[in-house]
């Protein structure tokens, strides 16, 4: 039996979900959760979840896959909407910090901790990692970290949970070439992970995610091994 404590990482095949898979493995045993919720890219997400569960051999009793396509039900996203037009970035700029793209799911994250939450309990984890980021987040407010200081009072006031669980977002002030940095230290299988929000198959190289991650390698001085349409 190991030594360490039980984490619980919300892994979505991306690659801010990938490096935090790699930093909790330094201190805790591993338990992936990975949610569908309609996304047009959902398929291909969940094989690069699956190539990353594999590569941290993280056993099949300690990986989840859940569905909430109800969020697709509910709409107000180009992610989950095929009628709602995927915008492409300016490379330059990338996003406006005072706007909110229509790529943001209403309250996405929210469902999915709760998920984790109800699974740690469960388990007896200890931890709970998520992979959001402030700063490339797109200005998702579900990314900000004065969200999950909060989450973490609800965790406190809604469980029976006798054993602390905290919430960790370790990547929460990081810009995406520091990000990189870190994830090519720890050994993070970054060609496993998806990150484009418009095709399956080649990522396109223009949605906001391909556009943040393409200029965090550059930032970073290192190549992206993803393969892009062009």
């Amino acid at each position: 039996m190991s030594a360490k404590p039980l984490a619980i990482v919300l892994a979505s095949g991306g690659m801010d979900s990938c490096v935090t898979i790699a930093m909790a493995a330094k201190s805790y045993e591993l338990a992936l959760l990975h949610v569908n919720y309609g996304q047009r890219t959902q398929d291909r997400e969940l094989h690069a979840f699956t190539a990353i569960a594999d590569h941290y051999e993280v056993p099949e009793d300690r990986r989840l896959v859940i569905s909430i396509e109800h969020l697709a039900k509910i709409g107000g996203s180009s992610l989950t909407d095929n009628t709602i037009e995927i915008p492409s970035a300016d490379p330059g700029a990338v996003h406006a910090a005072s706007s909110i793209p229509n790529t943001y799911v209403p309250f996405r994250n929210a469902n999915m901790l709760s998920i984790a939450v109800s699974w740690a309990e469960v388990l007896g984890a200890e931890a709970l990692f998520i992979g959001a980021v402030e700063e490339d987040s797109s200005g998702y407010p579900d990314c900000r970290e004065e969200f999950y200081v909060a989450y973490q009072r609800v965790i406190e006031s809604g469980t029976k949970y006798e054993r602390p669980l905290k919430i960790h977002t370790p990547l929460i002030h990081l810009a995406k070439s520091e990000i990189i940095s870190q994830g090519l230290e720890l050994g993070a299988p970054l060609h496993l992970t998806w990150s484009c929000y418009r095709n399956s198959d080649t990522a396109c190289g223009t949605c906001e995610s391909c556009r943040l991650r393409l200029r965090g390698f550059e930032q970073a001085g290192v190549e992206d091994p993803v393969e892009y349409a062009w």
